[in-house]
């Protein structure tokens, strides 16, 4: 899990400075948690992405964006509310979910609008 301040969103994600249409600049899909340190639920949030960016990992990036450190960043994409996560398909618009996700909710949009599929046990 990576946090992105302004500059690494411009350069990793999108570049909304210069560019008025959706332009995912990602190879992978990607996650990216909106919270605050003092938010709640956003630290009931932060180990289920810990967990999903480990499960996942290599098929896709999970991002965390510090909203009280980076409020240009948060103004652009009009959070106004705390956890926002931003579900960005490899191609395709993102879908923004407002609120804390339990697990379940996580794993279903991470198959329907990431379309990516957890790796399966190996059974012996």
């Amino acid at each position: 899990m990576e946090k992105l301040d302004k500059k690494a969103f411009t350069e990793k994600i999108f570049d909304f400075e210069k560019e008025k249409e959706w332009k995912y600049l990602g190879a992978r899909p990607a996650i990216i948690d909106f919270y605050a340190d003092w938010c709640g639920p956003c630290k009931m949030v932060a180990p289920i992405l810990e967990k999903i960016a480990a499960e996942y990992g290599g098929k896709l990036d999970v991002y965390k964006v510090d909203t009280d450190k980076e409020q240009e960043l948060a103004g652009a994409f009009g959070i106004q509310s705390i956890p926002s996560l931003l579900f960005i398909p490899a191609s395709g618009q993102p879908q923004m979910a407002r609120g804390a996700l339990d697990r379940a909710g996580f794993d279903k949009v991470i198959a329907d609008v990431l379309q990516v599929k957890k790796d399966e046990p190996k059974q012996s």
